[in-house]
């Protein structure tokens, strides 16, 4: 048995819950980017969203769209849906604005979460910007591009913002 097992096996069994100081996850991106969350920080942060996305008026069974890259707050957007027993939905990034505007539609989202953009394939790629081309359609439906829009700062790019709709996710985090 090792250490780390050995560790578990001394900790109370009614408590059922991670050690919030080990690592939960661990990402790595674009080159030389490397962000690793502790078991606390990612509960934590999924709690803040959770809190930002009922304040954004979601409930049980509402429809939660997230339009995001593989990165940490893809993981942290699912714990928080997890929470308020809402349905997170994925809206791939490798979909062309028309895709994403009937898929908006069908789903019926409460709110939407993306990213101002993301790096693959060596590149900075827009994100948003697609989104917002999409939502922009009329196949998208009144409901989707009224929606709140929670934008995650990943590239620090500059996006155009829609007044009313579009949000930090940072921001919203730190309202909690």
């Amino acid at each position: 048995m090792t250490s780390e097992h050995a560790d578990d096996a001394s900790e109370p069994q009614a408590t059922h819950r991670p050690r919030t100081s080990r690592v939960a996850l661990t990402w790595s991106g674009e080159p030389g980017r490397l962000e690793e969350l502790t078991h606390g920080m990612l509960l934590d942060q999924a709690e803040r969203a959770a809190v930002a996305l009922r304040r954004l008026g979601v409930r049980a069974g509402d429809r939660v769209a997230v339009h995001l890259p593989l990165v940490p707050e893809s993981v942290i957007v699912t714990l928080a849906c997890g929470q308020l027993d809402a349905i997170r939905r994925t809206l791939p990034v490798s979909l062309t604005a028309p895709e994403l505007a009937e898929q908006a539609r069908e789903m019926d989202a409460r709110v939407l979460v993306t990213a101002d953009a993301a790096f693959w394939d060596g590149a900075i790629r827009p994100v948003k910007a697609v989104l917002d081309r999409a939502l922009a359609r009329d196949a998208a439906g009144p409901r989707a591009a009224q929606c709140p829009v929670l934008v995650v700062n990943r590239c620090s790019r500059p996006v155009r913002w829609v007044p009313g709709r579009d949000r930090w996710w940072h921001e919203a985090l730190a309202e909690g």
